[in-house]
Formats: C-alpha cells, structure tokens, sequence
C-alpha cells in the first residue's frame, strides 16, 4: 500500500460558532489550525473561506492571505475549493485557483440536489470551463464524487483531453442527496476508477469513522476535519482539528498504515510542482 495521505478540511462551508466555537473562520485561525494538523501529519489542507460575517464565501481577499499564512508557516499540499458554497458566479468559484496557483483545486464533478432543499449546479459547460481553467493553470484536479455518475462526467473529460492522467478521486459518502456511506458503496466507487488512479473518501458526520476503517484498510486516502464533522466522539466535540488528524495516525499506526509527508504525498499524486515552485 501506499503511504497514507491525511487531508485536513478545517473549515468548510456550513459550521458555525454556534454549531462549535472551535470551527476556525479566519485567515489566521485557519492557517494556525493547518500549521498544528501540519505537524500532526496532515499532508494536504483543502481549504474554504468566510466573509466577516461567518458567511461561505469565494472572496479572493481571504484566501489570498489564508494562503500567504499558511506558506510562511509550512510546506503542506494547499487544496482551494471551487464551490464555497451555494449560488456563487463561475468566476468567482475559478479566482482563487487561477491566481494562486495551488497544486490542487477542487472540481465537483456534477450537480446534486444538496439536503433537499437546493442545487448544487455544477453543469456540464461549466464543468468543461473549470477543467480547461485548471489545466491551463497547472492545477491537478480533485475530483469530487458524491455520487457514481460523477465518476463518469469526469470521465468524459479526460476523452474530451481536458483533464490528464492519473486522476485523484475523493469520495464523498453520507452527504444529504449524495451517495450513502456503506462499505458496499465505497467499493463500488473504487472499481468504477481508472486503474492508477488514487483516492480519498469523506465520511460525513458519524460516519466518519467507519469509512476511515475502510480506507485504512483497503489503501485508499483520509479526509478529516471540521468541514464534514464537528464531533470527535458521540456527543464530544472536537478542540481543534489537529485532534482528527491525531486519531487517522493513531489507527493508521495500528493498523501498519505509514502517514506520508508532503513531499511524499507530491509523488503519490504525481504533482509537477513543489513546494520551492508554490512557495
């Protein structure tokens, strides 16, 4: 098996401080929280941004100097969103990526009905836009997959030249309208990606932990953080999210997982840059 990628999403879209006081919204707090999962083995920090009110936002200003931040801090693998959240124009969405360069963007590869209750409109002309933009730009899409079609729009993609060989997948299971999180589904994702390709999977909320087993165990990669779950336990909210990235290495370390390093995971995923060319 390959090293294990540990990705940290410290913030995401929807916590609010009244959901946890610990969710970092910041520039500052987000960057101090990716320097502490840094070093508690975190390889990658995909990261989201708020506008002062707390609000999902695709303000370039934040993550200008969210990046800044956390590159003077250390050398992990920045990941920017392209969603943010909901209703944002296209351009807004590609901003950040085309103008600080990351090694990798998010590219939601498909629209969902998102908790009943709205769109996620990710339409296939704008699919095509984004990944010519990334292309462009010379950043690796990571695929987002939140149901099995998705695996397929992406697909049709790579036939159309717009997006290159190998493919990084992440697995989004148990999001309201998405695909559900059971270990029998979490294979099915698997065997519908291109042999060399790699992979990551989200378990929402509580099932976080049952598809960290199943990753572990079948050699695939780790999302964590506040993004997708607040609570470390039934009922106990997490400080920090350090504290997620510490139980993937705790129950990596038991089950013989080695926990790659940025420069590792650069190789795992096959990235043309390092952190002396984004640094």
């Amino acid at each position: 098996m390959d090293k294990l990628i540990i990705t940290v999403a410290p913030t995401g879209a929807w916590p609010t401080k009244q959901d946890t006081p610990y969710v970092p919204l910041t520039p500052e707090e987000i960057a101090e929280e990716t320097y502490r999962s840094w070093q508690a083995g975190a390889s990658i920090v995909h990261i989201h941004v708020r506008d002062d009110q707390g609000r999902p936002s695709m303000q370039f200003e934040k993550f200008e100097k969210t990046v800044k931040l956390i590159r003077e801090k250390c050398d992990i693998i920045i990941n920017l969103t392209t969603s943010g959240g909901l209703d944002i124009p296209d351009d807004e969405r590609m901003k950040p990526f085309m103008e600080l360069k990351p090694e990798l963007a998010s590219f939601d590869a498909g629209s969902m009905n998102w908790m009943n209750t709205s769109v996620f409109l990710n339409p296939p002309k704008f699919l095509e836009t984004l990944a010519a933009k990334m292309k462009e730009h010379g950043v690796k899409p990571e695929i987002e997959v939140f149901d099995t079609g998705m695996i397929y729009n992406a697909l049709n993609l790579v036939q159309k030249g717009l997006i290159e060989k190998p493919l990084h997948f992440q697995f989004v299971l148990g999001a309201p309208g998405g695909i559900t999180a059971t270990h029998k589904n979490l294979l099915h994702l698997v065997e519908s990606i291109p042999a060399g390709s790699t992979w990551s999977v989200v378990g929402i909320g509580r099932y976080q932990l049952p598809m960290i087993y199943t990753a572990l165990s079948m050699g695939g990669h780790i999302r964590v953080g506040m993004e997708d779950n607040v609570y470390l336990a039934k009922g106990v909210l997490a400080k920090s999210n350090t504290e997620f990235v510490e139980k993937v290495v705790r129950l990596a370390k038991e089950l013989g997982r080695e926990v790659a390093k940025p420069d590792e995971a650069r190789k795992i995923l096959g990235l043309k840059k390092t952190f002396e060319d984004v640094g």
